[in-house]
């Protein structure tokens, strides 16, 4: 306390911190450098903000009865400019008849309900396209990529890559929750081999309210389908979906047998210690270190691992004395 009876209060900052700190004022040179610096980080960034040509002007479609060409026109160049939304309201500007341009109408706005991840349009737009037969969807190939754009989602040929469209609807109800509808749809498909093995499969692990028996029995179907086909790298995922279904215990010792049959056959040692290695007994232990000696290493030719560290070169080695 001072003399004046006052508190002193402390100083929390130095008086040489306290100074104010004077800079070298910069140079012209050093301006313009650094205005130069930053046009060249900015320009790119410009460049890849501004939206495709073309896609600065309002959709052509204005009257009030818009052609079917200029609907889908427009509908496509704001495709191409990443506005489904937009896409969306032009194409609600007309309904079609039946008929050819109403199929190219229904595609193009499953495409812009897809790009807007509206799963009810998408739902609603290949249901119509199935004209009451959900089956006929199995043979309609939708493109996944819009012409011209870039490689993803591209096949090796350059073309754009397509899906069935019984499969993308399924997987839109599947996004909406409906997983039982999603497996009515797939158990649709007709065409012998292994892409209707597959989609049953598929069926059987989305159709968790079946009956077990009755989700082992399209396993049993979708097995058959797969084998038919020579595909037993998709016949040993089956087996291991049934094993893993929980199935009545004759069915699951039945699968088991199979499955370690199968990795015999198809050299699958890692398929098949997956599934030995939960059994017990003196033949199980015996396969199993058998099975372990053939399991390839990481580090050998064809691993998984990544290239060993090379040893430090001569040059970047510190010269000894």
């Amino acid at each position: 306390m001072t003399s004046a009876g006052r508190v002193a209060v402390p100083h929390l900052v130095s008086e040489r911190a306290a100074r104010p700190v004077f800079r070298r004022r910069p140079t012209q040179a050093g301006l313009a450098a650094l205005l130069s610096l930053l046009a060249t980080g900015i320009a790119p960034a410009r460049a890849a903000a501004a939206p495709p040509p073309g896609c600065e002007r309002p959709p052509a479609v204005q009257e009030s009865q818009p052609s079917l060409e200029a609907v889908l026109t427009d509908a496509e160049r704001l495709l191409a400019c990443s506005a489904p939304q937009a896409a969306l309201a032009v194409l609600a500007r007309l309904s079609p008849g039946p008929g050819e341009g109403r199929r190219r109408w229904l595609v193009m706005q499953w495409r812009a309900a897809q790009a807007g991840l509206n799963h009810a349009l998408a739902v609603q737009a290949l249901t119509l396209l199935a004209e009451g037969d959900l089956r006929r969807l199995e043979d309609v190939a939708l493109p996944l990529v819009r012409p011209g754009a870039s490689d993803t989602g591209r096949a090796s040929g350059g073309k754009p890559s397509t899906r069935s469209a019984l499969d993308l609807l399924a997987e839109h109800l599947e996004s909406l929750g409906q997983r039982q509808q999603a497996a009515r749809v797939l158990l649709l498909s007709s065409t012998p081999g292994a892409l209707t093995a597959a989609r049953w499969g598929r069926a059987a692990a989305l159709a968790e309210a079946m009956p077990l028996q009755q989700r082992d029995q399209i396993l049993e179907q979708a097995l058959e389908q797969a084998a038919a086909a020579g595909a037993w790298g998709l016949v040993a995922a089956l087996l291991d979906q049934q094993l893993a279904a929980g199935v009545s215990d004759p069915a699951s010792s039945r699968a088991l047998e199979r499955r370690l049959r199968l990795g015999e056959r198809i050299d699958d040692a890692y398929g098949e210690w997956l599934q030995r290695r939960q059994l017990s007994g003196p033949d199980h232990e015996a396969r199993n270190r058998e099975l372990e000696l053939l399991l390839r290493s990481p580090r050998l030719p064809g691993g998984h691992a990544g290239p060993a560290q090379l040893p430090d070169s001569p040059l970047s080695s510190p010269v000894q004395p």
